[in-house]
């Protein structure tokens, strides 16, 4: 069974804490490795390392620092499948799924490749007479990266090689949930020639992460997780006065309107509501049918019905398992809470099992019909392949739906009017909207706007992004979802 290695200036141990953490295959939930939880004075001794590290590191022209982000995302490329197999053992991801999870990332290493111009000043003569003012871009010092067990690969390469290719020195700690994943970004960082004591990793739990958020040497912090965890760590951090990006939950809508086109309506929501089980920030979790699109639903519900989950290696299977059977369970509750209020469920995956992986943390594809808000399957986040589906009678009660929501991540219409297409682009209040596409996919070189309870930071200001598909001709399947995957790097947090 493997042991996962923290790096700690510059090496890589197993680390001396008595608490560790097995690492299980979703499929079966048989043991695949272990980690040692970080003791507090090797969190502490990964601090100072990068401390350190941050006095030359800073110094280093721009220019050499793209260099090894260059090295980097070239070896990226290289191990592109290794790392996707890695991802799908431990997270139970198919290996399209995974591939495209690492290549979400890969292009953030791209993006960071360019970071000479990014990072560059401003300056306006004769502000006043015979005066002149420029701005420049700095880093910060040691910046941290606290990161979910859904996307190993892509959201680590959000944090790490933007903020390091700005001059900061970072400190990782990756979800004890699939931690081989960042373990390997790390090694192959290592090999690109990045210096010593600019990257650590630290696996661990709430221990870990209580020192990154207090500890007067980190000075900017980077989260994605659930809404209890985000909401601590951007409180936490903020009183300890740090920079704090912290991306939370979500409950993105999809508003169908009776003008669009159903074949391309149903083709989309296959994906986004159950793709990658379910088990993202992005998932289209409620489909909102306006006036009469509600004839669709029952045709949606049994195209979904057909996706069939499986094993990571297997190329028909739509998606994995569940990451964990606390997950499981937390779905199948949620499930039957849904069926006792009231709502009609009309594909039930709650008994759905893979021969032979009986043991897995397996959820079918499901589909709940007359939902209302007051449900608990609408007002939270169920991060499983589940789709809430709510009908009103005008697009003004849909907008009004979704403003409703504590929630503000991501959102779409499918429209033939570009006049409705416009006005819930202009009015709701979510920060990313899809325009006949399922899911709003923002690259690199834009930032990740959500608004509300799905994001607290400083990021607000960057507004509202939307992502429109105009292609008549385009043939979108099921397995389109699966490079559809958001990203987005922030550099803000990384510069004063």
């Amino acid at each position: 069974m493997k042991q996962v290695s923290h790096y700690i200036d510059g090496q890589f141990v197993l680390g001396e804490g008595s608490r560790q953490i097995t690492v299980t295959n979703p499929a079966n939930n048989e043991a695949i490795a272990v980690v040692n939880c970080a003791q507090d004075s090797e969190v502490e001794a990964a601090i100072a390392s990068a401390k350190k590290a941050f006095d030359s590191w800073k110094e280093t022209p721009v220019s050499e620092r793209a260099r090894v982000m260059l090295r980097y995302q070239a070896l990226l490329k290289e191990h592109h499948d290794e790392l996707a197999e890695i991802l799908a053992k431990e997270t139970g991801k198919t290996f399209e799924d995974a591939k495209g999870d690492v290549w979400r990332g890969i292009e953030v290493a791209e993006h960071a490749c360019n970071v000479a111009s990014l990072s560059m000043g401003e300056t306006v003569e004769n502000v006043a007479r015979a005066i002149d003012t420029y701005s420049y871009t700095q880093p910060l010092g040691v910046c941290a990266g606290i990161t979910p067990f859904n996307f190993p690969a892509m959201i680590p390469l959000w944090m790490f090689p933007i903020a390091i290719a700005c001059g900061n020195t970072f400190v990782l700690k990756p979800s004890e949930q699939d931690p081989m994943t960042p373990q390997r970004l790390v090694e192959l960082f290592e090999i690109a020639g990045a210096p010593k004591g600019v990257l650590q990793l630290v696996h661990g739990d709430k221990t870990a992460v209580d020192i990154l958020l207090t500890h007067p040497d980190i000075k900017a912090i980077s989260f994605v997780g659930s809404v209890g965890v985000g909401q601590y760590v951007y409180k936490t951090g903020t009183d300890n006065l740090k920079r704090v990006q912290a991306f939370a939950g979500a409950k993105n809508h999809s508003v169908i309107m009776p003008d669009a086109n159903k074949k391309q309506v149903i083709n989309n929501l296959v994906g986004a509501s159950v793709g990658a089980a379910g088990q993202r920030c992005m998932a289209i979790s409620v489909a909102v049918f306006v006036g009469s699109s509600k004839q669709w639903i029952d045709e949606v519900a049994a195209e979904i019905g057909k996706v069939k989950p499986g094993l990571w290696d297997d190329p028909d299977a739509g998606y994995g398992p569940l990451i964990s059977p606390a997950a499981k369970a937390r779905v199948l509750s949620l499930i039957e809470e849904g069926k006792q209020q009231g709502a009609d469920c009309l594909v039930d995956g709650s008994n759905f099992t893979v021969d032979g992986y009986e043991s897995g943390n397996w959820v079918g594809p499901t589909v709940f019909s007359k939902v209302t808000p007051s449900m608990s399957i609408y007002q939270e986040e169920i991060f499983g392949p589940v789709l809430c589906c709510i009908e009103v009678d005008t697009l003004e009660e849909a907008i009004a739906l979704v403003n409703a929501s504590p929630y503000g991540n991501g959102t779409s219409i499918f429209t033939a009017s570009g006049a409705a297409a416009r006005k819930y682009q202009h009015e709701v209040e979510v920060g990313q909207v899809g325009i006949n596409i399922p899911i709003p996919v923002p690259l690199p070189f834009f930032s990740f706007t959500g608004w509300k309870g799905s994001f607290y930071g400083d990021q607000h200001a960057y507004g509202k992004q939307a992502v429109r598909f105009y292609s008549e001709t385009k043939t979108i399947t099921a397995r389109w979802f699966e490079e559809d995957i958001d990203t987005a790097p922030n550099m803000t947090i990384a510069l004063k």
